[in-house]
């Protein structure tokens, strides 16, 4: 007799975010609004194809390379490359590990893993609230999670002081996951003091602090948004690091991240590396090659540097347009939606509630994530007005 191996599976439900979008797109309605996505688009609601990422291609084209088998740690240029861009000049780059990733979220996923397994740590904790993968990334890696204060929802802003208090009364060698900057899903960041107050915590409580960086450029700027990675690594403590060339690059799809390990010195960083070597080569053995070296063509090339510069500081300024013009709209409307412009990077928390948020999309076709969370980069010039006008009425009925 055969048996069925899988008659008693029950299936997952989709990711709550990717199932807004799926209904966005069915839905034929032209005002039609999405605000629920987690990608930047520009002016005209489509990802851009950066012009530096189009000339690197076309370069890379040029020289006929054969498909083969990368290192398991990526591509070296690619890995010292935005080491650089990460960490910048003023830290001694052998102390850190540095391995290219399945995007930051493949960052995130092998850290996880190096932690448990490697270091030994059962507990980890990330915001309330926090992007909802982050979650599910340390649940597979069997990281028992909690969560600390992060955002007062009464008076819309940043709860520090509950932060540090719930961070002072963590165990020691517990994984503490922070948003580098661009909070997700909030837009609310910490300032450089506030950072630092974090680091004498994480100091005193022998806490191992894992940053995720997944926009960087997209805040304050390039040089401003690793400001928190930058100065812990000044600091000499050991922490993790997640980075993602997603959204600063446009290349979604390529899967290019990178994971950094900061040790103490250049002896234990090779050791590091070797081991996350043996871990990514029990996974997925090496990552995708294309991504990683269309961020390298760039970031090597002077002149491609500057053109992706200057095209980032264009995608942060048109968030920040939107960001004003949303607020200004909402004003005209009779709703004050001045919260947008407290907060910084792709993301804003709104503060509707599931219900709200709900009537947004069945009434007006304004998709957001229904824990509030709306994605500033999918307003445009042509849908920033409707869709103010739409949160005013949702305001207006409370």
């Amino acid at each position: 007799m055969v048996t069925n191996l899988f008659s008693n599976l029950e299936p997952k439900p989709d990711d709550p975010i990717l199932g807004i979008s799926s209904a966005y797109r069915a839905d034929p309605r032209p005002e039609k609004v999405n605000l629920s996505v987690g990608m930047y688009l520009d002016d005209s609601g489509e990802v851009p194809l950066f012009r530096s990422v189009a000339e690197a291609e076309k370069r890379l084209l040029a020289r006929k390379r054969p498909h083969a088998y990368g290192p398991m740690e990526g591509n070296p240029d690619f890995n010292a490359a935005v080491k650089t861009l990460v960490f910048g000049d003023s830290t001694d780059h052998a102390r850190i590990a540095t391995v290219q990733t399945l995007g930051g979220t493949g960052g995130l996923q092998l850290g996880s893993a190096f932690a448990h397994e490697y270091l030994g740590l059962t507990r980890a904790v990330v915001s309330n609230p926090t992007w909802g993968n982050h979650i599910a990334i340390l649940d597979e890696a069997r990281l028992g999670v909690a969560k600390y204060r992060y955002y007062d929802a009464e008076k819309e802003s940043l709860d520090y002081a509950g932060l540090i208090e719930d961070l002072k009364a963590l165990p020691e060698k517990t994984l503490v996951v922070l948003h580098a900057c661009c909070h997700n899903p909030t837009g609310i960041d910490l300032t450089i003091e506030q950072w630092k107050g974090i680091l004498e915590v994480v100091e005193q409580g022998n806490l191992v602090p894992f940053l995720d960086m997944a926009y960087q450029g997209f805040g304050e700027g390039l040089d401003e948004d690793p400001a928190a990675l930058r100065l812990f690594a000044r600091s000499g403590i050991n922490f993790l690091a997640a980075t993602s060339s997603s959204k600063n690059f446009g290349l979604y799809g390529e899967r290019a991240g990178a994971l950094h390990v900061v040790a103490s010195n250049a002896e234990e960083a090779e050791t590091i590396r070797s081991i996350l070597k043996a871990l990514v080569r029990s996974e997925y053995s090496n990552p995708p090659a294309y991504g990683g070296a269309i961020v390298a063509e760039v970031l090597n090339d002077s002149e491609l540097f500057a053109l992706w510069k200057s095209e980032v500081e264009s995608a942060r300024e048109r968030i920040l347009a939107m960001r004003v013009a949303f607020a200004e709209a909402g004003k005209a409307h009779g709703a004050d939606l001045s919260f947008v412009l407290r907060q910084k990077g792709m993301f804003s928390y709104s503060g509707l509630t599931k219900a709200e948020m709900v009537r947004l999309r069945e009434e007006f076709a304004v998709y957001g994530v229904e824990n509030g969370r709306i994605c500033v980069a999918g307003l445009t010039t042509k849908n920033v007005d409707y869709a103010a006008k739409a949160f005013a009425k949702v305001l207006a009925d409370r």
